[in-house]
């Protein structure tokens, strides 16, 4: 799985402007669907016949949008203001290479020269509206012949592995959703599967609102990535989950309560099977889950995801082993609502 993550990650998809990646998933998964569409909003919507219909309609998503800049403003002087979308820890963002629309126009995002700052200035990190991104242009006129307002920039695509099976890359999250969905399209399934690629995840869940609504599933699956902060320092209790120690089963984040009967019929099976898996042990964030589970008359809402350092990042970092007991679980799952 690792060369299929790689090259979703290198594909751009920011909130809002998903097209890229997204034909780069439909060009993967049509092969192997028996029918594909996409809605309105965007949302990939693939359906994929098992050995048997399902009891109840069952769903998996995953959200192929990332976090990105956009641009508000051309100065005179040929630099582009911006804003974000999605959270991003502005801490991660001077001297970032981004990359603007499918011609790849390249941007570094900058601020103030340190020497230029304050005393007091140089104690706090720049807001976005004082950042820039210069583009090599010398002018609003040249500025604009690369790009309009409104245009939108992801990290640039660098992706590599290192260590002990790691990989670093923009986007894992969450386009490790995205790949254990394709390997799953490609494989034969026990029961019928409504696979949904969601878009538009990092400003609010908004594409899942609409899918779920036109699926109208039963039983859903999220998979995800979700913060590992298991670093110098932190104390156990905030380090939410663990690189390396498999995939996350959570109880309950900042946005779902999770159905009780699938994650104690997961755990267990996970467990008896010899699936590495952790939960949270920290209470946070949010995922697709959290409109999902809301849908019409409520819909039976478990999540999968995949322990990440860095999320938001220009590198985030996972590790292949908690990818693969990702995909083993949601292979599990399905055993067990079949």
């Amino acid at each position: 799985m690792l060369d299929l993550l790689k090259k979703l990650c290198a594909a751009s998809g920011m909130s809002g402007d998903e097209r890229e990646v997204r034909e780069l998933i439909l060009s993967l998964a049509e092969p192997y669907a028996d029918s594909v569409r996409t809605d309105a909003m965007g949302n990939l919507i693939v359906e994929k016949r098992g050995a048997k219909r399902a009891k109840k309609r069952v769903m998996i998503c995953a959200h192929m949008d990332e976090v990105g800049v956009i641009a508000t403003h051309i100065t005179d002087d040929g630099y582009i203001k911006f804003a974000c979308a999605g959270g991003i820890d502005r801490r991660v963002l001077i001297g970032t290479r981004v990359f603007f629309g499918a011609e790849r126009t390249a941007g570094v995002i900058g601020s103030k020269a340190v020497h230029l700052m304050s005393a007091s200035e140089r104690e706090t990190m720049p807001k976005v509206e004082d950042m820039y991104i210069d583009i090599g242009a010398e002018s609003r006129e040249d500025a604009e012949k690369l790009l309009q307002i409104g245009d939108t920039a992801a990290f640039s695509p660098v992706a590599h592995d290192f260590g002990d099976g790691y990989l670093a890359a923009k986007a894992i999250d969450d386009r490790l959703g995205c790949a254990t969905m394709l390997e799953l399209i490609k494989s034969d399934l026990p029961i019928d599967v409504t696979f949904v690629f969601t878009v538009q995840e990092e400003v609010g869940a908004r594409g899942a609102t609409a899918a779920t609504f036109a699926v109208d599933p039963e039983i859903a699956l999220v998979l995800e990535s979700t913060t590992a902060a298991d670093l110098p320092d932190v104390s156990e209790g905030k380090t939410v989950c663990k690189v390396g120690g498999g995939a996350v089963i959570p109880f309950m984040d900042g946005g779902t309560i999770y159905d009780r009967e699938l994650w104690n019929a997961l755990t267990t099976a996970a467990t008896e099977r010899g699936i590495a898996w952790q939960t949270k042990q920290y209470i946070s964030g949010g995922t697709d889950a959290q409109v999902v589970q809301k849908s019409r008359a409520g819909v039976a809402t478990l999540a999968v995801s995949a322990p990440v350092r860095n999320l938001h990042s220009p590198l985030c970092v996972g590790k292949m082993s908690d990818f693969d007991d990702v995909l083993a679980c949601a292979r599990l799952f399905l055993e067990l609502v079949s």
